[in-house]
């Protein structure tokens, strides 16, 4: 059976899933760590992407022609672009753009060249059993997490949403940055560094993609503060308890 790939860009966002499982092993290739192991009975390869979109365009490379993944799962944390989107709230693309992409007149803004589209779809499937982990999640939230981080970033009632992912080459930090984000792409939920890359790599070899993200922020001038420790505190709680529960769902499927 092929393995699993599980992705995120920082360390923080995926230490608590590497401690989740019981034999991995480390493999180095083109400056990456790569672990590979088992989880709920799956075979899963686990590795640090590094930020960006050229780092994650090499990632998935390396995962689908050198470790021979047939799904990726990218978790980690992202900016808050929707209006009803919270800090703490997560995010399952069903969509990604490359924000920053402009080859016009040749092409229209955001129009990947060649695609004909600006916009690269989420696997339906695998969507489908990440919005049910991600619900189990959320409604076990309050007795799998320490009630003081609950109340220090306000983590009462974190919202599930689908939809549209932005993804571009800056960290997105200010709030006229933001709010032109908002103005021009209306229906983006949320902004980050790598999402678009990794589902137009995995659309060019036909591998399901599939990414939820957890709200560290509004994109705007506060985004830094606390950035840290809800990386630590709330992000990595979030990306191992989906994960640990999507592969355990997968495992007891019939």
């Amino acid at each position: 059976m092929n393995p699993i790939a599980i992705v995120s860009a920082m360390h923080d966002e995926l230490s608590k899933v590497l401690e989740l499982m019981p034999d991995e092993q480390k493999q180095i290739r083109a400056g990456r760590e790569f672990w590979l192991g088992h989880l709920h009975n799956q075979a899963v390869v686990v590795v640090l992407s590094g930020i960006g979109k050229v780092a994650a365009a090499t990632t998935a490379t390396l995962l689908i022609e050198h470790f021979g993944v047939d799904r990726i799962l990218f978790t980690g944390v992202a900016g808050a672009l929707g209006q009803d989107v919270k800090i703490g709230d997560m995010v399952i693309a069903d969509s990604f753009l490359h924000h920053d992409l402009d080859a016009s007149p040749l092409f229209p803004r955001y129009e990947i060249p060649g695609y004909g589209t600006s916009t690269l779809k989420a696997d339906e499937n695998l969507t489908h059993q990440l919005v049910q982990a991600c619900n189990y999640v959320l409604t076990h939230l309050p007795s799998d997490m320490d009630a003081g981080v609950i109340e220090t970033f306000s983590l009462q009632s974190p919202q599930l949403h689908q939809g549209l992912v932005v993804s571009g080459d800056c960290f997105v930090s200010s709030a006229r940055a933001s709010q032109q984000l908002q103005t021009e792409l209306p229906l983006a939920l949320a902004v980050e560094m790598e999402g678009a890359a990794f589902a137009q790599v995995c659309h060019d070899y036909g591998i399901p993609f599939a990414a939820v993200r957890t709200m560290s922020d509004k994109a705007d001038d506060e985004a830094t503060l606390d950035f840290t420790r809800f990386l630590a505190e709330v992000a990595s709680h979030f990306s191992m308890r989906v994960v640990d529960r999507w592969l355990f769902s997968l495992n007891t499927a019939p």
